[in-house]
């Protein structure tokens, strides 16, 4: 039987999560078209042809979330069996430890794609590719004296035509640096060995590479613009550098972790049983 403390402890981490993760569930599930914007007719930004990606959505997210989570998950455990990393939950050692440094990471990728779409829907930056895509009724818009199209038909598949106005800033690029720059920041932490002492920068090079690679794809596969690339990379470095620093506590001394959860140990017991449960927070 779990101390309601710590039920009410996680129940209130769920609840954070949700929030953070709540624009981008209503955007992409509630159907939200993003602010219709114009364009100038001889705007060559926009003209470019329509390519798949070379990083897929699939691929993005499939490695993005594994990759990390299956570090961590990895990492914590070998830590705690090997007596680094101590917990006096009540979920026991193992689970607490890689409970903080998942949620961690899942409540940050949340919040960080919610920034996104915030963005892509209320600026709606048109993509490179959107004339191609927009396929517009050329005959009834006059381009004359380099006019701003307002009102226009586009006759293209109408939710790839909602996609070509989602260019600022790249989700790609926001949530590739995310994952991979915070997975980079774990490993520094945590891969505290002699062994690794060229091993992990090595490792966070191509982490980083990974991400790098992803955001410059976008831009040759004409989904966005640079200043969009630029922009989702910085915003997915800084979420990562925020929840990491200001989160987790993974740079705090293991004295420090110890000591707290003495005192969190202590606040949690009670005079009338010997029994106690702590949370994994």
């Amino acid at each position: 039987m779990f101390d309601t403390k710590g039920v009410a402890f996680v129940a209130l981490d769920v609840v954070c999560l949700f929030l953070g993760a709540l624009p981008l569930a209503a955007y992409n599930l509630g159907k939200v078209r993003p602010y219709q914007r114009g364009f100038f007719c001889n705007d060559d930004s926009i003209s470019y042809p329509f390519h798949h990606s070379t990083v897929t959505s699939t691929v993005l997210y499939s490695v993005g979330l594994t990759l990390p989570i299956v570090s961590m998950v990895v990492g914590e455990c070998l830590l705690v069996y090997h007596s680094r990393l101590t917990s006096k939950s009540s979920f026991g050692s193992y689970l607490a430890c890689v409970y903080k440094a998942v949620g961690t990471f899942v409540f940050g990728a949340a919040m960080s794609q919610s920034l996104t779409d915030i963005a892509k829907y209320t600026i709606g930056r048109l993509r490179p590719h959107f004339l191609d895509v927009c396929k517009p009724e050329w005959k009834l818009i006059n381009c004359s004296l380099g006019a701003y199209i307002e009102n226009f038909t586009c006759t293209g598949d109408p939710k790839i035509v909602n996609e070509g106005r989602l260019s600022f800033y790249s989700g790609h690029s926001s949530f590739s640096m995310y994952c991979m720059l915070f997975l980079a920041l774990y490993l520094q932490a945590r891969l505290q060995v002699r062994w690794a002492r060229l091993l992990r920068p090595t490792l966070q090079f191509f982490l980083i590479a990974a991400s790098v690679y992803t955001g410059l794809s976008r831009v040759s596969d004409y989904k966005h613009h640079w200043s969009d690339v630029l922009t989702g990379l910085l915003q997915g470095a800084l979420m990562a550098l925020l929840v990491v620093f200001c989160v987790s506590d993974f740079f705090k001394p293991c004295e420090e972790t110890r000591r707290e959860a003495d005192i969190l140990h202590t606040m949690q017991e009670t005079p009338t049983n010997g029994n106690h449960f702590e949370s994994p927070n």
